[in-house]
């Protein structure tokens, strides 16, 4: 085993082995439960071990503390996250119009969002002490870098396209984690419509 850099989201060991890595995908996989069932602050190492069924010796020897733990869950999320946005985004990008890319890509975002609302929560909630704002800064420049792309396929070229792009990624990734956290009396579709046209009419004319 070698050991890992300490910091946040930092593991003590990084496994090499397949009964190691077993190990660590059970230790991410029921700090996923624990979190949907629980939330953050209710969470905690003893409860994330017994969740994977191993001794909480077993878990430290790869990360040494529930903020550790939580920020690799987190780390693993975006990256199936923007797969997920950037996936579609690419698909689309050149082939129809903007209200529909928006639409699309907002509706898969929402998808993704929704099936660990804890953890989307622990995210909004907690990303300074995680340490993962870095990454997150990176899933935004990504897609923004695609819906870049996709403008400058216009006939017509956007005023101020990067400013334009910058802000709206922003906005969507903003009002679609407060829809998922808040649960305000909007219909889904309507919410998928309103933020649709909201970001139609900014960054497209």
């Amino acid at each position: 085993m070698t050991p890992a850099t300490s910091g946040p989201g930092r593991r003590r060991r990084l496994p090499q082995q397949d009964r190691s890595r077993s190990m660590v995908r059970a230790i991410l996989d029921a700090a996923r439960t624990v979190l949907e069932n629980d939330g953050y602050s209710a969470a905690s190492t003893n409860k994330i071990a017994r969740a994977a069924r191993i001794s909480p010796g077993s878990l430290y020897q790869y990360f040494p503390d529930k903020d550790a733990i939580v920020a690799a869950v987190v780390q693993e999320y975006t990256d199936q996250l923007v797969a997920r946005v950037t996936g579609h985004l690419l698909s689309k990008i050149g082939t129809c119009g903007e209200r529909e890319l928006i639409r699309e890509s907002l509706q898969v975002t929402l998808d993704a969002l929704e099936e660990q609302p804890e953890l989307v929560r622990a995210i909004s909630e907690n990303t300074p002490r995680l340490g993962v704002s870095q990454k997150i800064a990176a899933v935004e420049e990504r897609i923004g870098e695609l819906v870049l792309a996709h403008l400058r396929l216009r006939s017509q070229p956007v005023p101020r396209s990067s400013v334009r792009v910058w802000m709206s990624v922003r906005v969507v990734e903003h009002l679609t984690m407060r829809y998922v956290l808040d649960r305000p009396p909007i219909e889904r579709d309507v919410f998928l419509d309103e933020v649709t046209d909201l970001i139609v009419r900014y960054a497209y004319t």
